[in-house]
């Protein structure tokens, strides 16, 4: 709990959670140590504390900031109504960042706080999305409001002040719609995300987040990102970023996720690693980063060379799938199969960590065909670790507002919009098929095979494999150890018996007691096996004296003749006409840029001037019935 230094007389209480969601059992997710710490609730504390500090509401009401994160702290009720009742009964609560998944626990953490009169707001994702994508509000939005909970859709930086201005005069209003006002410029924003050192401390790897932008470009279907935050970029300047920085490495903070959709389409990215470079190299400051990008972004001069000097040891690439028909169902028309290792490798060769995401339920996916492309990326991509995701319509997307119009069916339980459920049917594969091709991803991408072929490979590219080895073990034991995602994992699970979700049972403390300690026990040895058989993996490369000269597949960068024979060139009809096209238009960008000299590599002229591609059918992964959707061999995806 972080609090104002001031604590005598009548003051106004602004507590802020970001909340947790609830297990398949009810019950809230919660750690000793969870992932890292949420940047909206980072946002939000700054922006609340600024508030303070320039007394908004006078001199004679001076405010409090107070700050929880459920993922790895109690909300205590019964505390903080009582500090709010002691001092003068005048506060907000505010639950911040609210997925989709975390909104049927904030109604719940809501309700305490209104049965004393409290006033509690929410907002998020989960509430702008719906706001800015549907016509009505949904139900559960509704039932919240006739709860008394105030709805605040959209960005808190313009709008902080008339919010606790209105909860100070109890006049709080029923919805704050800020969805269809001009976004918030970030570059002038006098107090950029952060939050004190006893949020990071309970995090693993003592991690913390900001956002040097917000918006994307681009649009993909299933993305809640363009419809509330906007398709046009607005960017943090590199003062600002260097304050946050400088902030945090004072208390002790070095290492950072930036939490940007897309770092590498920042206009000013080049600005800010030139700012992040001087810091590191002139000033001494050792600070390290997480950071997404898209599979292009190897295309940008010295956007990878620089991403190392700046301190970047890890970079997350939204690859979402290897089949040009289910990009392109999913508007996903960046991404270009042909870039993929080509991409990865020039990642790898600076020693930069790679982890990727994939989703699984686009329309031409099954069972078997999601088998195939996993097979197909262990062999021929160099990624370090693979996460996957269901197809899942949030609410704030394109896809679920589509459903949405049609009147499809779509699961009512919010708690379940994680990307770890399957929320809405799938034209190829039953619920139960489909749930269990996402619980099949992770193991077979992550055998013991695998793992040892992923620390083979790094370590013949210079990585310390003993620091890839604990995040390997992450995220091959997340969904069988804790059926959780790696990234709402943590270290050790607590759970409190009373902390339930509405309209579920108290458990007996000696059943729930019994199985709690069960539970702990049973996750233990697995984690404990799993830890031994990486460590001996590990034991056997460093003691393998040709180690450093492996090599396979997807080490090699790709030639002419390798592509007859890769399955991700071959998968299926989509993926020959991608490819085709793609060589086309790299050799027509090579006859303009020599001026109408022959092209290399990618392609043939024949006899006629027309170009001839060398893409054939790979035996090994056979199109049919299963991996072809229709019309999806029918077109090529869009450049």
């Amino acid at each position: 709990m972080t609090e104002s230094t001031r604590t005598t007389g009548r003051r106004f209480q602004f507590i802020l959670i970001k909340p947790s969601h609830y297990d398949a059992q009810g019950y809230v997710v919660q750690w000793m140590r969870s992932t890292m710490p949420s940047n909206s609730l980072a946002a939000v504390y700054s922006l609340a504390q600024d508030a303070a500090d320039r007394d908004v509401l006078g001199p004679d009401l001076p405010i409090d900031v107070t700050a929880i994160d459920e993922t790895n702290k109690r909300v205590r009720f019964d505390e903080l109504i009582r500090l709010i009742k002691d001092n003068g009964g005048e506060g907000l609560v505010g639950i911040v960042g609210v997925q989709s998944n975390e909104f049927p626990r904030s109604v719940d953490i809501a309700r305490p706080f209104l049965a004393e009169g409290i006033q509690v707001m929410i907002g998020g994702f989960h509430v702008s999305g719906c706001l800015s994508m549907l016509p009505e509000l949904p139900d559960d939005i509704k039932a919240a409001q006739e709860l008394g909970v105030s709805i605040f859709a959209g960005e808190a930086e313009e709008h902080i002040d008339t919010v606790i201005r209105d909860a100070a005069a109890r006049n709080l209003q029923p919805i704050y719609n800020h969805m269809t006002e001009e976004l918030p410029c970030l570059a002038d924003v006098p107090a950029p995300p952060f939050l004190p050192k006893d949020f990071v401390d309970r995090t693993v790897g003592n991690v913390t987040s900001f956002d040097a932008g917000r918006g994307c470009p681009f649009q993909c279907s299933f993305c809640t990102i363009i419809n509330v935050q906007g398709r046009k970029s607005r960017y943090r300047t590199p003062d600002s970023i260097e304050k946050i920085l400088r902030l945090n490495y004072e208390q002790g903070v070095n290492r950072f996720f930036i939490t940007d959709d897309n770092f590498a389409r920042n206009k000013d990215w080049e600005a800010i690693y030139d700012r992040i470079i001087k810091l590191r190299e002139e000033d001494g400051l050792d600070v390290r980063f997480m950071i997404q990008v898209d599979t292009l972004c190897h295309k940008i001069p010295n956007f990878i060379e620089k991403s190392k000097r700046a301190g970047v040891t890890r970079v997350f690439i939204g690859l979402e799938n290897i089949n040009p028909a289910n990009l392109l169902a999913a508007k996903k028309r960046q991404n270009k199969i042909t870039e993929y290792r080509k991409m990865l490798l020039d990642w790898k060769r600076v020693g930069i960590m790679t982890f990727a995401g994939y989703i699984l339920g686009f329309p031409n996916d099954t069972p078997e065909s999601i088998k195939q492309d996993l097979e197909i990326i262990k062999q021929e991509l160099p990624l370090d670790m693979l996460e996957f995701f269901i197809l899942t319509p949030l609410p704030g997307s394109e896809d679920h507002q589509k459903l949405s119009a049609k009147g499809v069916w779509m699961d009512p339980d919010m708690n379940k919009y994680e990307l770890e459920h399957v929320v809405t049917g799938h034209e190829k594969m039953s619920k139960q098929e489909w749930q269990g091709a996402y619980e099949s991803a992770w193991r077979i991408f992550y055998t013991k095979e695998h793992l040892e072929t992923v620390l083979r490979r790094a370590y013949a590219s210079g990585v310390n494999i003993r620091s890839l080895m604990p995040v390997l073990f992450w995220f091959k034991n997340a969904v069988p150890v804790e059926g959780l995602h790696p990234l709402q994992w943590g270290i050790f699970r607590i759970k409190h018996r009373k902390d339930r979700r509405s309209g579920l049972p108290i458990e007996n403390p000696v059943v729930f007691y019994a199985k709690y300690a069960a539970e702990v026990a049973r996750k233990a040895t697995m984690l404990g096996k799993s830890w031994w058989d990486l460590k001996r993996i590990v034991k056997k490369i460093e003691a393998d004296p040709l180690a450093a000269q492996y090599t396979d597949q997807a080490l090699t960068a790709v030639a002419e003749e390798d592509s007859e024979q890769m399955g991700l060139y071959n998968q299926n009809e989509a993926a020959r006409v991608a490819v085709e096209r793609e060589l086309r238009v790299a050799n027509k960008t090579s006859i303009q840029a020599n001026g109408g000299a022959k092209a290399n590599g990618a392609a043939k002229a024949n006899g006629k001037g027309q170009l001839k591609l060398t893409v054939k059918a790979n035996k090994a992964f056979t199109p049919g019935p299963a991996n072809e959707g229709g019309s999806a061999g029918e077109k090529a995806p869009a450049a």
